[in-house]
This record gives C-alpha cells, structure tokens and sequence, in this order.
C-alpha cells in the first residue's frame, strides 16, 4: 500500500504530469516541441531508436531527423501513447522513479483512421524525473523495453 505526506502526494501529481505532457509531445508534434513542452532536463539520459541519447539537444536532434525521415518516405505518423498502471517511489524529495505501462499505437498519416490497427507495441518504461532548481519536476532518465512489438 503506497503511503505518502501531502507533499509527495502533491509531487506525484507534479510527476504524473510531467509524463503525460511527455507523452502528448509525442502524439500531437512527433517529438518535434520537446523543449518547448519543458518536460525534459537539459541532461536528460534517454533510450529511443535502440540507442542511448545523453542529454535534450541529442533528444531534439533524434526527433527532427526521424521527422525528416519520415516526411522523405511515407510521411509522418500519428501517434498515441496510451500510459497505464503509473508508479511513482521516491529515492529522496527531489528525485523520483516511475515506472508504467505504454501502449502504443502508430499508423501513418492523419486520422482519424477507420481501419483495424493492433497496437505497435506494448512496454514496460522506466523513467526518472528531477525537481529542479525552479521547483519544476522534470524528466530526467526515459528507457523501455518492448514487450510485444506488431509484426
């Protein structure tokens, strides 16, 4: 049973936040306003593409070439993370660990679509977040390891 003071019940909602707004960026911008969203920590360690980018402008930089990868072939995709059974632990009062189910669902170009689509993938995530100097929690460590991945 998770018990917390008023103060880390307050910061879990901080943190859930700070992974849904994550998650938006994905789904409404393909990744491409991620320092706009200010959801990420200038050092931010972070695994996507099957390799480990350190810190926000390696982030951005993944982002923009998958886009314009993406927009030279088949066009950009429309993207939903769905996030279930969210945890969050706390190492100190700043630091906090979260875990959570991604369900994620990618077809290209613009919905809404009316075909049957199979999620992409299932996964397990893990991710860190940070409160920083300015109070803000921020995401400071993203890795998943696929579950289930559409053929």
């Amino acid at each position: 049973m998770a018990k917390f003071t008023l103060q880390q019940a307050a910061d879990v909602l901080a943190v859930k936040q700070v992974v849904y707004e994550w998650g938006d960026e994905l789904d409404l911008h393909n990744g491409l306003s991620m320092r706009a969203t200010d959801c990420l920590a200038d050092d931010v360690r972070y695994n996507v593409g099957g390799q480990w980018r350190e810190g926000l402008e390696a982030v951005e930089a993944f982002y923009k070439g998958r886009a314009e990868a993406m927009r030279a072939g088949a066009g950009l995709m429309t993207m939903r993370h769905i996030i279930t059974s969210l945890r969050v632990t706390f190492d100190d009062a700043d630091h906090a660990k979260v875990g959570y189910l991604l369900v994620f669902f990618a077809a290209l170009g613009d919905g809404p679509f009316d075909k049957y689509c199979d999620p992409l993938a299932v996964a397990d995530v893990k991710m860190e977040c940070r409160r920083d100097e300015d109070g803000e929690w921020r995401i400071t460590l993203f890795d998943s390891g696929q579950i289930f991945k559409r053929g």
